[in-house]
C-alpha cells in the first residue's frame, strides 16, 4: 500500500528556503511530494526539490512530484536539466595517416613563404615612402626623426664604446697569445685593426642596436595597433607608414655608421692599450704600425654595411608591430620575434658582403 504523499505549501523561495529543507529533511523516506499547496515557486526553491528528489534516488528509493501547475514543472525540468552531470568526453586516439608529415612541411614552408613575401611587400612600401620623403623633404616629421635619432642612437653610444672597447681588449689578448709562438707579437696590431674595421665593430654594433630597436619599434607600434590608435590615423587620412615607419628607419640610417665608426675607435683604443699592457708595444709603435699597414679601406669597407643593417633593423622591428594582434601575447611573441629576425637578417647579409668583397678583391 502506498503512502500519502507529504505536500509542501505555500511559497517556496530564496526567502525561506532554509525552513522548507528543514521540512523535507524532517520527511523522512517518503516516495512522493504534493505540490498543489505551492503559491510560489522561483529557481532556488526548484533547486531544493530537484536536490532532494536526487537524494532519494541516489539511496535507490522512488521519488515523485506531484501537483504541480505547468510552469512549476517546467521549471523543475529546466533545473534539472541544468544540475544533470555532463556526459564523459570519450578521447579518441590520434590517428596517424600516411602524408601527415608532408602536409606538416608543407604547411611549414607555405607559412615561411607568405612570411618572405609580407615582408618583401612591406620592404617595397617603406622604399617608395623614403623616395617621396626624399623629394618631399617638407613630408618628414624632423621633431620624430630627432626624437628617435636620440633614442635608437645617442643613448646607445655608452654600450656601443664599451662593447668595442672589451673586443679590442679580448682580440689583443687572444692574438698577442698566439703570435707570441711565432715572434710575430707586432702583426697583433692589424689583426685588431682589420677584424674591428672591417667585421666585428659593425656588426656587433649592429646586434647591439637590433637587440634595442628592433624590439622597441615593435612594442612601441604594437601597443598603437592594440589601442587602435594606427586605425584611427587612417581614419583621419594619414598615413601610419609615413609618420610611424620612415622617421624610425631614418634615425638608424643616419646614427648606425655613427655607432659603427665609435665601436672602431673604442675597439682600437682597447686593442692598443692591452697591446701596450700585454706585449710592451707603446702607443706610438702602434700608431705607426697601424698607419702603415691599415689603409682606410678597410674602414670604409665596415662603415658602407651599416646603412643596409640600419635598413634592416628598421624594417623587421616596424613589420612585426604592423601584425600585433588585439592582445598581449601576440605584443610579446612578437617583439621577441623581430629581435631573432633582426639579428640573423644581419648575420645572414654581413656574411653575404663579406662573399661580395672577397670576389672584388676589395
Amino acid at each position: 500500500m502506498t503512502s500519502a504523499p507529504d505536500a509542501l505549501t505555500g511559497p517556496v523561495t530564496l526567502a525561506n528556503l532554509t525552513e522548507k529543507r528543514s521540512f523535507l529533511d524532517a520527511m523522512g523516506a517518503v516516495n512522493a511530494l504534493d505540490l498543489s499547496g505551492v503559491t510560489e515557486l522561483d529557481t532556488a526553491g526548484a533547486w531544493l526539490i530537484v536536490s532532494h528528489q536526487a537524494q532519494a534516488k541516489s539511496a535507490g528509493r522512488p521519488f515523485t512530484v506531484q501537483g504541480a501547475s505547468p510552469a512549476q514543472a517546467l521549471l523543475l525540468d529546466t533545473v534539472t536539466a541544468a544540475l544533470a552531470p555532463a556526459p564523459p568526453r570519450v578521447r579518441r586516439p590520434p590517428q596517424h595517416r600516411a602524408g601527415d608529415e608532408l602536409v606538416a612541411i608543407g604547411a611549414g614552408v607555405s607559412t615561411f613563404s607568405g612570411n618572405i613575401g609580407a615582408s618583401l611587400g612591406f620592404l617595397g612600401l617603406v622604399i617608395a615612402k623614403l623616395i617621396g620623403t626624399i623629394l618631399r623633404p617638407s613630408r618628414l616629421r624632423f621633431t620624430a626623426l630627432v626624437h628617435h635619432m636620440q633614442q635608437a642612437g645617442l643613448n646607445a653610444v655608452p654600450i656601443v664604446a664599451l662593447m668595442g672597447f672589451l673586443i679590442g681588449i679580448v682580440l689583443a689578448f687572444q692574438g698577442a697569445s698566439q703570435l707570441e709562438q711565432f715572434g710575430a707579437e707586432v702583426f697583433v696590431v692589424d689583426l685588431i685593426a682589420i677584424s674591428i674595421l672591417r667585421e666585428l665593430g659593425v656588426l656587433l654594433t649592429a646586434i647591439i642596436v637590433a637587440g634595442r630597436s628592433a624590439s622597441a619599434f615593435t612594442a612601441s607600434i604594437g601597443s598603437m595597433k592594440m589601442r587602435e590608435e594606427i586605425d584611427a590615423m587612417r581614419v583621419l587620412g594619414l598615413d601610419p607608414i609615413e609618420l610611424l615607419v620612415v622617421p624610425r628607419i631614418l634615425a638608424l640610417v643616419i646614427l648606425l655608421p655613427v655607432l659603427a665608426f665609435v665601436a672602431d675607435m673604442a675597439g682600437l683604443f682597447g686593442g692598443g692599450l692591452m697591446a701596450w699592457v700585454d706585449l710592451g708595444i707603446s702607443p706610438g709603435m702602434f700608431q705607426t704600425q697601424l698607419l702603415a699597414n691599415t689603409d682606410v679601406s678597410h674602414m670604409l669597407v665596415g662603415l658602407s654595411k651599416a646603412p643596409v643593417f640600419a635598413v634592416i633593423i628598421g624594417v623587421v622591428g616596424c613589420h612585426q608591430g604592423m601584425q600585433v594582434k588585439g592582445n598581449t601575447d601576440s605584443l610579446g611573441s612578437l617583439t621577441s620575434r623581430s629581435v631573432v629576425v633582426a639579428i640573423f637578417m644581419v648575420i645572414v647579409v654581413d656574411a653575404l658582403f663579406s662573399i661580395f668583397f672577397a670576389l672584388w678583391g676589395v
